[in-house]
């Protein structure tokens, strides 16, 4: 059964988890020369502009999920593959500032033994884009990590490689499914202990 306090508690996390992580894309991207984001008006930190009802919802339920890609056009960057891999990278960035920040203000608030709804809310702030950070970083297409590692490929992998981004989704939700059946998730192997270390560097403890 969902604790829908906690659902509810989160919304302020993951909404504005969500868009600063593709304001921060389309930002990056119109900083490299391409202003589709912008023109398009997604260069905005207003959530509804940015949220896909079906990756929010799975983002409060199941903690992983997604917003509207930010547009972005290559073709407008001087160096397309090191621009997109930029730009990319830069909303998980934007998750982890985000994180680092709201851990601080949780030391201060854990410092003066505030609790409550004031120390929940804030938590949950690093908890969420820590974990929007860490997702998306996953090198599969179209998630951002799968930017970086395209940049990195010789020439000859990178072309072999961009051909998965047509069944990125698909492999995604294979992972997902495969441990949900088997009781051993992947994801949570791979996430889980990233959000112990970096909830212990940026709060001094850990809160999953």
């Amino acid at each position: 059964m969902f604790d829908f306090k906690s659902i509810l508690l989160s919304a302020p996390a993951i909404l504005f988890g969500l868009t600063i992580h593709e304001f921060s894309h389309g930002y990056v991207a119109w900083r490299l020369g391409d202003p589709t984001a912008k023109m398009m008006g997604r260069l905005t930190l207003n959530p509804l502009k940015h949220l896909d009802p079906i990756g929010t919802i799975a983002l409060f339920l199941f903690h992983f999920g997604w917003a509207k890609p930010v547009p972005i056009d290559p073709r407008n960057f001087r160096h397309p593959t090191r621009d997109m891999a930029i730009s990319g990278l830069a909303g998980p960035a934007a998750n982890l500032l985000t994180a680092a920040v709201t851990g601080l203000i949780l030391r201060v608030l854990i410092l003066f033994h505030v609790g409550g709804f004031v120390a929940l809310l804030t938590s949950y702030f690093v908890l969420f884009n820590l974990i929007l950070c860490f997702f998306n970083l996953i090198p599969i297409p179209p998630l951002d990590g799968s930017r970086l590692l395209y940049h990195l490929l010789p020439p000859n992998l990178a072309a072999a490689y961009g051909q998965l981004e047509r069944y990125g989704f698909l492999i995604l939700i294979g992972i997902i499914l495969v441990g949900e059946l088997t009781g051993v998730s992947l994801l949570s192997l791979y996430i889980t202990p990233l959000l112990r270390l970096f909830s212990l560097i940026f709060v001094g403890r850990m809160i999953v």
